[in-house]
């Protein structure tokens, strides 16, 4: 079976941003581990992290109005906008130290400066969007962010929206300079390029079939070499599985309580990509928008403006659709044999919860194109059906578990980190924010699988990132040194004056 020369420290599932940040932070804080990474694609990024499978938005709550909600009351409640800032911030320092410390170059080749704004139509929103900039712009974290009805203001910042734009409905917008795009897929090669130079043992074509524990308290992983399609057995003392979609699958194989009762619902999205250059550089933003009614928190319409392989290209969707598959890649059987005696009840549940968003779906995936330029004109009124060309995004596996606000069958929007009772596996599941807030939630493995090593290791975190366990809100001066460090190392100054 296995061997001693097949066993390692730490085995990472899935070359994607997740196993790539967490096998960065651990070669930085205990170097002479031995880690081994196994990927069933023959590169690094292709799924979820890809760059053309995301949005790129860099995740920041600056645009994004599902992360602020009204309450009853008509006040905006900011918590979950300032939790997901924070944790963006933590991304930021991260990957300024790896600029600063030489261990990847080219900071523009995976982050560009680009204003994130939020717009919305209809006196009912423009009130709404009114108070939730109110209740940002006070906040440290938000600072610089602007509020326009104005048309004519508006017509500086976006002229592709509101060009040729003939209805009377009130339109407002808001407006931060300090936001980013995101090439997750670029920074996911780049750091398991510097791996490899840590005599990271990365093996691609190598798909993870099962795992178990052994008697000793480790883990045996049966990993299929795909190029010479023989089985392999690996051992290793801590697994991590960040295999996007394909995550829920090898959880539940591994037997851990903490895995049970937890289901999973696949959600495939497509956008439009604009092919005409003279479109492409009317627009320089990304601009979200309000989910219509019943769809999903990711499926909000935005018109963004992205730098994929150093070229602009102006992108619109996500349209929301559904695929069984749990990757792009996948099988049609994912979603049937997911379901397991343990979650049956839990993902009968969330199916009668949520016929609103199956029957959302379904619409969705039965737009024509026409359709879908029409959702387009929204926000472009006089785009050409012959300018834009259809792309699929990657597959979203939202994650539905029993809680007790939403009782059996809750289906939850954003990332979920399983780990087992001994800190000796841990599981990254479920959606959006995800790649942006990756180095806060491998920080969080990091202290529930190595809490024996957390005193030790806490000076070299501060240093790599220095608002570690420390609120940037209720530090302002700590915040806009950060800033200043960051945009200095990243780049993020220079660009924004010379694209405008």
């Amino acid at each position: 079976m296995s061997n001693r020369e097949n066993t390692t420290d730490v085995i990472l599932i899935g070359a994607g941003i997740m196993s790539a940040t967490l096998g960065t932070l651990l070669k930085e804080l205990a170097p002479e581990w031995n880690i081994k990474v196994f990927e069933k694609l023959e590169n690094a990024g292709e799924e979820s992290s890809n760059e053309w499978n995301n949005a790129g938005t860099g995740h920041a709550a600056l645009c994004e109005l599902n992360y602020t909600v009204e309450k009853p009351d008509g006040s905006i409640d900011i918590s979950k906008a300032i939790k997901i800032n924070e944790q963006f911030q933590l991304s930021m320092q991260f990957w300024s130290y790896l600029v600063n410390s030489k261990l990847i170059n080219n900071p523009q080749d995976f982050i560009m400066p680009l204003p994130h704004m939020s717009m919305v139509q209809g006196e009912e929103n423009v009130t709404f969007l009114k108070k939730r900039f109110e209740a940002l712009s006070n906040n440290p974290l938000f600072k610089g962010m602007e509020f326009s009805d104005d048309p004519a203001k508006l017509m500086e910042w976006i002229p592709l929206i509101m060009k040729d734009r003939v209805s009377n409905e009130p339109l407002a917008a808001t407006k931060i300079d300090t936001g980013t795009d995101v090439n997750f897929g670029a920074l996911t090669r780049m750091l398991l390029e510097h791996l490899k130079t840590k005599n990271v043992d990365i093996r691609y074509k190598h798909g993870v079939e099962n795992l178990k524990r052994t008697d000793d308290g480790k883990w045996e992983v049966k990993v299929k070499n795909e190029a010479e399609g023989k089985i392999e057995y690996h051992n290793a003392k801590f697994v991590f599985v960040g295999g996007g979609g394909g995550s829920l699958h090898l959880l539940q194989k591994s037997g851990i309580p903490e895995g049970k009762h937890i289901g999973g619902f696949p959600v495939s999205g497509l956008f439009l990509v604009c092919n005409n250059p003279d479109v492409v550089e009317q627009h320089h933003a990304k601009v979200y928008g309000k989910a219509k009614v019943g769809a999903p928190p990711m499926s909000v319409p935005h018109l963004d403006t992205r730098f994929i392989d150093n070229k602009k290209s102006l992108l619109f969707g996500p349209f929301a659709g559904f695929s069984p598959k749990f990757l792009k890649t996948g099988s049609m059987l994912d979603l049937v044999t997911s379901v397991k005696p343990d979650n049956l009840v839990t993902m009968l549940a969330a199916g009668a919860k949520e016929m609103s968003l199956t029957k959302y779906l379904i619409q969705q995936v039965m737009l024509s194109k026409e359709k879908r330029i029409e959702e387009l004109r929204e926000f472009i009124p006089n785009a050409k059906l012959e300018d834009w060309d259809t792309v699929v995004a990657g597959q979203r596996v939202q994650v539905i578990k029993d809680t007790e606000a939403g009782g059996k069958g809750t289906l939850q929007f954003g990332t979920e980190i399983v780990t087992a009772a001994d800190g000796s596996i841990a599981a990254l599941l479920g959606a959006s924010p995800g790649a942006s807030t990756a180095v806060h939630a491998m920080l969080e493995i990091l202290s529930k699988c190595f809490p024996q090593h957390m005193q030790e290791w806490d000076a070299k975190i501060k240093e790599m990132i220095p608002s570690y366990r420390v609120s940037l809100m209720e530090n302002p001066e700590l915040l806009h040194e950060i800033h200043a460090s960051t945009a200095e190392a990243l780049a993020l100054n220079a660009e924004v004056s010379a694209n405008h």
